[in-house]
């Protein structure tokens, strides 16, 4: 048995996963579709000065409605948004209820994933069943430590495209530097990105960034996309961080967008 086999045999047999590496020309073209542009709508900060608080494009004026799955501990986003009187929808089976209470806000006691049963609600459905008429624009904010990827790829097109804005937290991006996870992480943003453009990144400084051949990619990073009907110009995106980003832990550094997520290689 070559030494190489030997590896992986020794490491499967340790409960851990070897596969190939996707490589760099692939991986080059997936960051490129991903880089952030300018729109001729600045960027705002909605939310606390931490955790929870998200960079958007300031076109918000005739957006109904947010659903936002991933209640937790803070409901400041919504908050934000509730002075502009858009109301929100919000899920989470494992809290209570929003963080503050207020009239703008509907919450579910359910996880928002792939199936609907006592515990869980579809995505689509949620939005259906929720009032917002097939017309109306809608802004999603989207925190569900991980399940992000299978709630996009079951989530209709057609309501995946009522959404004007979307800001989701994609977790465990290293991942995709194997081939399984690339394929599964392409077909995610080959979807969002089918009506949507990125218009800010920003990496989550509670968890690493991974180096492996000279890419860095964060484990945990906020994703904002505008939907592109509502970009009349756009440019490449240069300045990282903006200056509206926080951290996301304030007593650590912050982790700046590694070169390779917004420059040409």
């Amino acid at each position: 048995m070559g030494s190489t086999r030997v590896v992986r045999w020794y490491v499967k047999r340790k409960g851990f996963l070897v596969e190939r590496w996707v490589g760099h020309q692939v991986l080059n073209q997936l960051l490129k579709s991903l880089r952030p542009v300018t729109t001729q709508h600045r960027l705002i900060r909605l939310g606390g000065d931490t955790d929870g608080g998200y960079l958007v494009p300031d076109d918000l004026e005739g957006i109904l409605a947010c659903f936002s799955p991933g209640v937790g501990d803070v409901s400041e986003f919504e908050t934000d948004l509730a002075k502009r009187d858009i109301r929100s929808f919000l899920a989470d089976h494992s809290v209570e209820g929003p963080a503050s209470p207020n009239p703008h806000f509907s919450f579910e006691k359910k996880f928002v994933g792939t199936t609907n049963d006592e515990a869980t609600i579809r995505l689509g459905d949620w939005v259906e069943t929720s009032g917002c008429a097939p017309d109306d624009d809608l802004i999603l904010q989207m925190d569900i430590e991980g399940t992000e990827y299978d709630v996009i790829l079951d989530v209709p097109e057609d309501v995946l495209s009522r959404f004007r804005i979307m800001v989701v937290e994609f977790h465990d991006l290293p991942l995709f530097l194997g081939r399984t996870g690339f394929r599964f992480a392409k077909a995610v943003f080959d979807k969002l990105l089918r009506n949507h453009t990125v218009v800010h990144l920003h990496p989550n400084n509670n968890t690493p960034v991974i180096e492996f051949h000279g890419l860095e990619i964060p484990s945990v990073m906020e994703f904002t996309f505008l939907r592109n009907d509502r970009i009349e110009q756009k440019s490449p995106a240069h300045t990282f961080p903006h200056h509206l980003d926080r951290p996301n832990v304030a007593s650590r550094d912050e982790i700046v967008l590694p070169d390779c997520w917004f420059r040409a290689r």
